[in-house]
Formats: C-alpha cells, sequence, structure tokens
C-alpha cells in the first residue's frame, strides 16, 4: 500500500532573522552552490531561460549568472529572501530577477523555461502535487526540471556526517543536526510518495536517484 500524502498545509517560509540565520548558514556551503551551477551550466543550451522555485538567498542564481548569458528567475514566497537575493545579485554584479510568489500558483506564462531547479524547499510546500503540475506548465516543451531535497529514509548518521561537513561553528552545528532530527526528516517525502506525487503531473519523463542523505529527480516535459 502506497504511503499516504500529508494533507495540504500552509507553505513554511522563513522571515526576518531566522532567513538571514539561513542566509549565513548557507554561505559557508558557497563552493556546493558553485559547483551544482558548474553542472548545470554545461548541461543548458547558450541564453537558456531558468527558474529556481525558492531560491532563499538567490545563491545558486548568482553563480550560474556569472557563467553565461542566461535568463535566470528566482521566486519565492519569503519577502525576506527576495530582498536578500536582489541585494547579494547587485554586490556581485550579475543580472537575475528575484520575485515574492508561491509554488503552487506561479505567476508566469505557460511553456516559459528550459531549465527549472527546486533545492532543499520542496518538503516545505503546501500543495506539493500542485506545486509539481506548476513546475511542468512554465517548463517548454522538451524541459527538464531537478529537485533536490532530503529523502525521510536517510539516517542521522548520515546527517550528522553532512552537517558537520557544512564548516559551522559548535553552537550552529548543534542547532542544525537538530533541525534535522526534530523537524526536516519528519516533513521529508520518500521515494515512493515523491513516485505518487510524480503521478498526478504531466511529465514525460522522471527519474529518482539516490545522492548522499537526498534525492535528485529529474523531470522532463
Amino acid at each position: 500500500m502506497a504511503p499516504a500524502l500529508p494533507k495540504p498545509h500552509k507553505d513554511r517560509g522563513m522571515e526576518g532573522m531566522v532567513a538571514k540565520w539561513y542566509t549565513s548558514n548557507t554561505g559557508k556551503s558557497l563552493g556546493e552552490f558553485a559547483k551544482l551551477a558548474r553542472r548545470m551550466a554545461g548541461e543548458l543550451p547558450p541564453d537558456a531561460r531558468v527558474l529556481e522555485v525558492a531560491p532563499g538567498p538567490g545563491y545558486f542564481c548568482i553563480e550560474l549568472a556569472k557563467l553565461g548569458s542566461f535568463s535566470i528567475t528566482g521566486l519565492d514566497i519569503s519577502h525576506t529572501f527576495v530582498d536578500i537575493a536582489k541585494a547579494k545579485a547587485a554586490e556581485a554584479g550579475v543580472q537575475a530577477e528575484f520575485r515574492q510568489g508561491n509554488a503552487s500558483n506561479m505567476p508566469f506564462a505557460d511553456n516559459t523555461f528550459d531549465f527549472l531547479l527546486c533545492r532543499a524547499a520542496f518538503k516545505n510546500f503546501g500543495r506539493p502535487v500542485r506545486a509539481l503540475q506548476e513546475m511542468c506548465r512554465v517548463l517548454k516543451p522538451g524541459g527538464r526540471g531537478l529537485i533536490l531535497d532530503l529523502r525521510r529514509e536517510a539516517s542521522m548518521e548520515s546527517i550528522n556526517r553532512e552537517v558537520n561537513g557544512m564548516g559551522l561553528n559548535t553552537v550552529n552545528r548543534v542547532v542544525t543536526k537538530l533541525i534535522f532530527r526534530s523537524f526536516l526528516i519528519r516533513t521529508a517525502y520518500s521515494r515512493q510518495q515523491f513516485q505518487q506525487m510524480l503521478a498526478q503531473a504531466n511529465f514525460t519523463h522522471v527519474e529518482i536517484f539516490e545522492a548522499g542523505i537526498g534525492f535528485e529527480i529529474s523531470m522532463t516535459k
């Protein structure tokens, strides 16, 4: 029997000091964002239109903008993150647009983007199936989406190793492990749950891979 999906809930977003704390912590992993940006830049056509759903402080968008003439947009539910991302893009001297909005009701026309990324945020969407359907809608035919997120089956041992490698100070390391243990694992999805949700979207091809403590989910329209 397929595991039940959570009931629709309010979208989980970060504002104010919490968003600023998250920005500071994730900023210690800029190398990971740069690595992901280089990987994606190597797979994208020149002048590709790119959307990141829930970009937070905008680190991936900014790193990608340094690598080519891509048209890059970030959509986040958090007003604080939108402001932070705009400021960081301006500081870096790159072109990237950041807008406030909801993943389950995106303010974009059909068939707009060549590539879409959602990193470490999907578990926070209140209407995950609707968010997947919106991702499919805004991609161009043949466009590709990539979801990177925690998997429910990840062990605390593997999560501790991941957090220990983030370069955090002692206090932030303890707090981050507590957040994983008390909240993130409980809200993460299993492979079966992702398969169940993706079956309700309209992608022509989907692949789910395990990657460290998470999943890489590749979706083609």
